[in-house]
Order: C-alpha cells, then sequence, then structure tokens
C-alpha cells in the first residue's frame, strides 16, 4: 500500500506570503518521505465542513503547476476537479500543460461538482445534479478524444468542439490517468467502471468500503470491466495517525479489500513537519502491506 498526500488548508502561519513556500516545503517533505501522490482540492471557497468560506484558498491547477517544479517523483493532480469548474477542452488542455511540465505525473480527479455556494458566489452556472453527471461523462469523452489522434469535432448534448486540437499531446499514453471521486453506486461507481483509472472512496469503515467495492465489482462485470485494472484508493481523517499501531491495523484489513493508496490531509500548522514525521512512521511499513 502507498501513502498520498492531500493539501487542503491554506490557513497557515505567515499569511499569504508564507503559502507558497509552506505548500513547496509540504510536497518536497511528502516526496522526500516516500508518497506517491499529492493532491489539492479544486474549490474557490474554502470548505464550510473545514472552515469558514472566508479562509484562503489557492485555485488548484496554478498550484499544481507551481509544484511540479518543486517535486520530481510524485503524481499530482486535484482530488477532485469539479466538472463544472472548467470547460472540458479547456480542462484538457491544462491537465496536458501539468503533465508535460511535470514530466509526465500527471493525474486528471473528476467529480460531479457539489459546493453550490462558490458558483453563485462567482457566477458559475450549477446545473441540476443529473445534468452534472451528464456533463462529467462528457468531459471524459472530451479529454480522450484530446489526448488522441483524432482532432475533429465533437457534438454531444451539452457541449459541442468543433476541433479537438491538443498540442503538444501529454507525455502519459494515452493521456494521464482519470479518477473519479465519490462512491454513488448508481452513477459515479458506475462511470469509474466504464472510464476511470482510479476510483477515491471516503471511509466508511470496513464494512462500507468493501460494499462499495462489491458495487464497483458488479458495474465492471456488468461493462466487461477487468476490476484489477482499477487502482482503489481511500481518503482518511488525519487522526487516524495518532495511534500509528492501530491506523497500520486497520491498513492491512483495507489493503486486503484491494485498496492501493490511502491519503490524507497534513496537520497545521506545521504540514511540513508533520508530513515528515508521519511518512517517517508509516510508509515503510504500509510498503509491506
Amino acid at each position: 500500500m502507498r501513502l498520498g498526500i492531500h493539501f487542503s488548508n491554506f490557513t497557515l502561519p505567515g499569511g499569504a506570503e508564507a503559502l507558497g513556500p509552506t505548500l513547496a516545503a509540504t510536497a518536497e517533505a511528502a516526496e522526500a518521505g516516500g508518497c506517491s501522490l499529492f493532491t489539492l482540492m479544486d474549490h474557490w471557497f474554502q470548505m464550510e465542513s473545514l472552515a469558514t468560506s472566508y479562509d484562503p484558498m489557492l485555485e488548484g491547477y496554478t498550484s499544481l503547476g507551481y509544484l511540479a517544479a518543486k517535486t520530481s517523483t510524485m503524481r499530482l493532480g486535484l482530488l477532485v476537479t469539479g466538472v463544472t469548474y472548467r470547460h472540458p477542452g479547456l480542462l484538457a488542455k491544462i491537465v496536458t500543460t501539468l503533465d508535460v511540465l511535470s514530466e509526465g505525473r500527471a493525474v486528471l480527479g473528476l467529480g460531479a461538482a457539489w459546493y453550490e455556494r462558490e458558483h453563485l458566489g462567482l457566477g458559475v452556472p450549477y446545473p441540476p445534479l443529473a445534468e452534472r453527471f451528464a456533463r462529467l461523462e462528457e468531459t471524459i469523452q472530451i479529454c480522450r478524444q484530446m489526448w488522441s489522434t483524432d482532432d475533429g469535432s465533437y457534438d454531444g448534448q451539452y457541449y459541442q468542439l468543433a476541433e479537438t486540437i491538443c498540442s503538444p499531446q501529454p507525455i502519459q499514453k494515452p493521456g494521464p490517468p482519470l479518477l473519479i471521486g465519490g462512491s454513488g453506486e448508481k452513477k459515479t461507481l458506475k462511470l469509474v467502471a466504464q472510464y476511470a483509472d482510479a476510483c477515491n472512496l471516503f471511509d466508511f469503515g470496513l464494512e462500507g468500503v468493501a460494499a462499495k467495492l462489491d458495487v464497483l465489482k458488479r458495474h465492471c462485470d456488468d461493462v466487461g470491466r477487468d476490476y484489477s485494472t482499477i487502482e482503489k484508493t481511500l481518503i482518511v481523517n488525519n487522526s487516524r495517525f495518532d495511534d500509528v499501531e492501530a491506523f497500520l491495523a486497520s491498513m492491512k484489513e483495507y489493503s486486503a479489500l484491494g485498496i492501493d493508496l490511502v491519503t490524507t490531509s497534513p496537520r497545521a500548522p506545521d504540514p511540513a513537519g508533520w508530513v515528515t514525521e508521519v511518512t517517517a512512521a508509516v510508509v515503510p511499513r504500509l510498503t509491506e502491506l
């Protein structure tokens, strides 16, 4: 099993001037500690479940471009991009740019989007859930087409592109891996089975995660997909790391279910120091699971 770091809290000592250096130091600590993935949120307002909408939040892809120059081995992505936040043709170009500048380390995380307040606040359309899922599937199809030799048109229900030119192409072939976030059994996990290279689940507990994976298996069977080709990732609360032995025992059980990677958010006020301490304690033993 591998470890990923999800940087989500920008309310840190030193204000705006310290955010760049702190973000870089945390990513560098994660890479030095053996982490294989570093992600950020894709929000314009901070989530109200974490702090307040007035707390600091950096734009995700700009931040990942900065981190591409500060790291050399970890994969980089957003957990996850809301499908409503960027036109899919521009999203494909943005992720391609990240892949090229990181020398083939970009991950495209996608989800149906949910934070209505930031949409309304910044004047971004927020369609109903069923439409957001339909747009999600079209976005996946557009990205795939832009990362192929087909530079012709795309004519969907919600998006129409006259030319899907994307030059240069991503370094990764056939394109950056696609991770779909969420655990909805009827739509989200079905899209994972149809299209994704990876899924990301919340920590519902061992039985809850097992149930979600069983649903994913059934969707894979329905569409003729090899379930084993999908990377299964799990996001857990950083309080789990307060008891390293209990955490590792739990991860052994999750690994037996097929979870390949576990990710968590570093703790303020010193995220880089927290990452250094945690990776030293858990990464060597996680790799044995």
